[in-house]
């Protein structure tokens, strides 16, 4: 006897409409094989509906709450209305992970030229250590193939994994501000340039464009908004400090951060 395997109450999953009908619709769960679960129109949206093929169509993707699993009969209850934007979104995030993730093992399965059992393992061993293929994939990316010497890889296929990683664009962030930078002595330009010259010297990650005097921006990229901030404040401290002492003025003023590649 198989047993099916069934979602928790309170589990967010992705589903697919198979049927709509007036009382609600019925869905597929795309990450449990062959069980459905029932939406009732109570459980789409707030209010009074007139129309439920505004909300759900036919093929669409949702992502859903399981309000209530019932194993014996195979009921599973869900609600659309229920899930937040933040939920939703982290949702549509993991999946987009998990698809990465398959689409990387393939690509190992065919370059290193393994069985599907062997990718299986392969899977297994990762996430004994990582939470998704495609994290895995990054950290090796980031911290190169002897990251994950604990998990024993064959050779011929750590040597494919490492090439693979080092296709692969990593995730960023980046976060900015205008300084407006000021010097009243003869030559202050060049005191500025030179100030400016040598935080860049010292960072990679760092990036100032003039904008018109007596504005530059300033910008710091890395692969979380932690770091960057981290690398930021010690910079700009060096900066003012450096202005100053020169007896210019110096004001920094925050734009707003961005992720500069999606992870």
């Amino acid at each position: 006897m198989t047993v099916v395997e069934m979602p928790e109450q309170g589990e967010i999953i992705l589903a697919t409409v198979s049927k709509v009908m007036d009382q609600g619709a019925y869905v597929t769960l795309d990450e449990y094989e062959d069980v459905r679960g029932f939406l009732h129109i109570s459980e789409i949206a707030p209010g009074w509906i007139r129309s439920i093929n505004r909300y759900v169509k036919n093929g669409e993707k949702k992502v859903l709450l399981v309000k209530k699993v019932n194993p014996d009969r195979g009921d599973i209850d869900l609600s659309l209305k229920q899930v937040s934007k933040d939920q939703k979104k982290q949702k549509l995030k993991e999946v987009k992970k998990f698809e990465k993730g398959k689409t990387l093992l393939q690509n190992v399965k065919e370059k290193a030229e393994i069985s599907d059992k062997e990718i299986e393992k392969l899977e297994d061993k990762i996430y004994s250590k990582y939470d998704s293929v495609y994290d895995a994939f990054i950290a090796i990316g980031r911290d190169g193939i002897d990251s994950v010497k604990d998990l024993k890889l064959a050779k011929k296929t750590a040597t494919v994994i490492e090439e693979i990683c080092s296709k692969i664009k990593l995730p960023s962030v980046e976060i900015r501000g205008i300084m407006e930078i000021t010097s009243t002595k003869t030559d202050g330009v060049e005191i500025i340039k030179k100030i400016l010259l040598g935080v860049l010297k010292k960072d990679s990650s760092m990036d100032i464009t003039y904008l018109g005097a007596p504005k530059y921006r300033l910008a710091v990229t890395s692969d979380n908004f932690k770091s960057a901030e981290k690398s930021l404040k010690p910079v700009i401290a060096e900066i003012q400090t450096g202005i100053e002492k020169k007896k210019g003025t110096f004001k920094f003023t925050r734009e707003e951060s961005k992720k500069t590649r999606d992870n």
